[in-house]
């Protein structure tokens, strides 16, 4: 006979069923529901947001080394044919990755070079234009008699302008300019550094970062990596290569319209071509000032018009042959990715948002399979009529 015998639960007779149903439900079933459901997903979103807060938070709070680290990334995955192209020679690594940063400094150096000569060599002739150009402009506005405006305010104005240019507190804005530099020369010589141990041992820094994975979890683990060093390597090569299209195109066109300053113009067309639909305009706008300046209103038309014809050969021929639709975002896309880099990271962060959307859609187009996206990104067969 057993020490104890379990008795049967007691029926509790309750009159209302709805009362008798809930006293039966285990307390977890309250998560069961709809509400319960949009609660999980509620705290879910909470903590999403939270972890996005906080990298967002360590991103620009250590933008000295971030920014560095992801320049470094890019610069190495456009680089990297060059790399094992000559490992496959023979080459070692290290003499590989000297030649290569050689080649960087080179072309870096060369395009400093000829903004600084042509800016020394015609700035005073567009300093005195601009100066007479401005003194135009104010003859222009008096000459409209207008009730709000009296010449006075103007002149106020422009002195007002000009104590500040020479005020203590233009001067403080010179020291944190100073300041600034000095950051970018720490973030360069960081950048330089990662630079070339990513050239040098790459591969074998992402071997080692892959060791903890296994199986299917190390196979998609390698599909993310060689996306990304494809992805970033073909945006950057094919945006140089487009860039460098536009600055001839555009060089061409100011030196047979005879604008000052065409080298500088069209070295910055060049590096304000990796930031998508922004850039081209800025480019464009600037020249037509230089131009309006220099010259006349018609000749800043003709700059216009240049820059418009170069701008749409280049997005509706050469863009797609370069890039491919792999890596094409849409409009809307590169604009929020715009917006999102410039808050985070100013100009630089805008110039590499672009870029690093167009990696995270190749990580999503390779993440259950080398040709498979992820299944909340695959298309939709249509219904069958």
């Amino acid at each position: 006979m057993p020490f104890f015998t379990p008795r049967e639960p007691r029926a509790v007779r309750l009159e209302d069923p709805h009362v008798e149903l809930q006293a039966t439900r285990a307390p977890w079933s309250l998560w069961a529901d709809g509400f319960g459901k949009l609660a999980i997903r509620g705290l879910q979103i909470i903590v999403v947001v939270a972890v996005a807060a906080g990298i967002i938070f360590a991103i620009q709070s250590l933008t000295i080394v971030t920014i560095p680290l992801v320049i470094a990334l890019i610069l190495a995955s456009a680089f990297n044919p060059v790399m094992t192209f000559m490992r496959r020679r023979g080459v070692p690594s290290v003499l590989a990755t000297l030649i290569t940063m050689l080649a960087i400094v080179v072309i870096l150096s060369l395009l400093g070079w000829l903004i600084v000569w042509a800016v020394r060599d015609q700035w005073d002739d567009l300093y005195s234009q601009a100066e007479d150009g401005f003194q135009s402009l104010l003859a222009w506005i008096q000459s409209l008699n207008l009730d709000f405006l009296e010449p006075e305010q103007i002149d106020d104005f422009v002195a007002t302008l000009t104590d500040f240019v020479t005020s203590a507190q233009f001067g403080s804005g010179a020291l944190a300019g100073v300041s600034a530099v000095a950051s970018f020369i720490t973030g360069l010589v960081l950048m330089v550094t990662i630079l070339f141990f990513f050239l040098k041992d790459g591969p074998q820094m992402w071997e080692f970062l892959l060791r903890p994975f296994r199986g299917a979890n190390y196979l998609r683990a390698r599909r993310i990596g060689d996306k990304t060093t494809t992805v970033l390597g073909s945006y950057i090569r094919g945006t140089a290569t487009v860039a460098a299209v536009d600055a001839i195109g555009i060089l061409i066109g100011l030196l047979i319209l005879q604008v000052p300053l065409a080298i500088p113009l069209a070295v910055l067309v060049f590096l304000l071509a990796f930031i998508p639909i922004v850039g081209a305009t800025v480019a464009g706008i600037l020249a037509a000032l230089v131009a309006l300046v220099a010259n006349d209103w018609v000749n800043a038309l003709f700059v216009v018009g240049v820059v418009v014809v170069v701008n749409q050969l280049e997005g509706n021929f050469l863009q797609p042959v370069l890039m491919g639709r792999s890596m094409k975002l849409h409009p809307f896309v590169i604009l929020v990715a715009l917006t999102v880099g410039t808050v985070l990271g100013g100009i630089v962060g805008a110039v590499l948002a672009v870029p690093i959307a167009a990696a995270a859609w190749g990580v999503i187009q390779v993440w259950d399979g080398p040709d498979l996206p992820a299944r909340w990104a695959r298309a939709k067969n249509p219904p069958l009529s």
